[in-house]
């Protein structure tokens, strides 16, 4: 895929400033944004709701409603950060339905001669035979990078799943997210937002499997022949590992880590019939405080934010939208745009757009969403 110049993009997005009317610039400014333009705007974004944890230190942070997906606060949502292995939630999305979980597969030298050095590990050996379901249990509860890449390859390879998930974070308007390769390691380019995890989160949790992984404590691995050893979860809110309770009503998703990225997570609780999505990136340092945080907005929002009103939509994937909505309708979820909010391939955003003026914003996030799909085809 060819990259547009920082050069060429600012002369484009020039051209694109100057052909458009006034009036199509405030239309604009209001449906570019995906979600809506208030997730594109600078600081905390709250409506009708006070009682935000006063110490939240993320770069960026992320409260919906999984059912409604209204957004009921954010933080730069639309940040462009490293995901670290919370990609793999794409990567699920993805891949997940394809095979049986009873389908077995022996492992080859091959499928593990492109693992990057120092990823996590769940611990799979060339010459054992796996179900696709332990090989899932991997991704999920260690986010094993040698079960991603045993799957990538069972895939079709590397290559090809990365851009099957490119496809699909198309698909379900995830516009911030560039991948690089499907494990959620450090690579060079990879990015994503708290949008977009929370996005794939939740149409992750759709899927009966993939609740069923994320939500998964503990499990037996393969260690070869009648021989097994136990795997748990590294999702502390799940488990209570490392000094932390276990969050009532918690029922996934998945974490991430890495030296680049730092500490993400999304997580999602149901209490009182009500499920709720929290996406938490690049805390200030320290193991717990990405789950400390989460655990703080979920509590939030089953408490004061019963009162707020929505500051954006989560939106629903192009392929699943109803008959006749149009591309800025949100589908069911509500008010929403089509427009990305910038180009992840320059590391623009919607986030450092909106700096300026929001009607500017919307434009010059237009014009970066028109250039990177001409670029995605070329």
């Amino acid at each position: 895929m060819r990259e547009c110049s920082r050069l060429s993009r600012r002369a484009a997005l020039g051209l694109a400033v100057a052909a458009l009317p006034l009036s199509t610039a405030t239309e604009a400014a209001a449906t570019t944004v995906v979600g809506g333009e208030r997730l594109a705007r600078v600081g905390v974004q709250v409506r009708g709701a006070s009682g935000l944890p006063a110490k939240l230190t993320a770069r960026s942070w992320l409260v919906a409603d999984c059912a409604s997906g209204e957004v009921l606060a954010s933080f730069g949502a639309h940040r462009p950060l490293a995901p670290a292995s919370t990609l793999k939630m794409l990567f699920a999305d993805t891949v997940l339905n394809k095979f049986d979980r009873a389908e077995r597969y022996r492992v080859t030298d091959a499928d593990l001669a492109d693992v990057p050095a120092g990823s996590s590990l769940v611990g799979i050996k060339p010459g054992i035979t796996y179900t696709v379901e332990q090989l899932w249990q991997g991704v999920f509860l260690r986010s094993g990078n040698d079960a991603v890449h045993v799957l990538s390859h069972l895939n079709g390879g590397i290559a090809k799943t990365v851009a099957e998930m490119q496809a699909k974070a198309e698909d379900l308007r995830a516009l911030d997210t560039r991948v690089v390769s499907p494990d959620g390691f450090d690579h060079k380019g990879q990015i994503s937002s708290a949008y977009d995890l929370t996005l794939f989160a939740r149409h992750g949790l759709r899927d009966a499997d993939f609740r069923g992984y994320c939500g998964t404590r503990i499990a037996d691995f393969p260690a070869g022949g009648s021989k097994t050893f136990q795997i748990q979860n590294t999702d502390r809110l799940l488990t209570g590992a490392w000094g932390l309770k276990t969050y009532d009503g918690l029922i996934g998703v998945k974490n991430g880590y890495t030296s680049h990225a730092g500490n993400t997570f999304t997580g999602a609780a149901t209490r009182g019939g009500r499920t709720l999505l929290v996406t938490v990136m690049h805390p200030d340092a320290g193991g717990n405080a990405v789950y400390e945080q989460t655990a703080a907005l979920l509590d939030w929002g089953f408490t004061h934010g019963r009162s707020a009103r929505a500051v954006g939509a989560l939106v629903e994937p192009l392929s699943e939208r109803r008959p006749g909505t149009g591309p800025a309708s949100g589908g069911k979820t509500g008010p929403a745009a089509a427009g990305a909010p910038g180009s992840a391939a320059g590391g623009g955003s919607s986030w450092r757009l909106a700096e300026g003026a929001a009607g500017a914003a919307a434009l010059l996030g237009a014009g970066v969403w028109a250039l990177r799909r001409r670029s995605a085809r070329s």
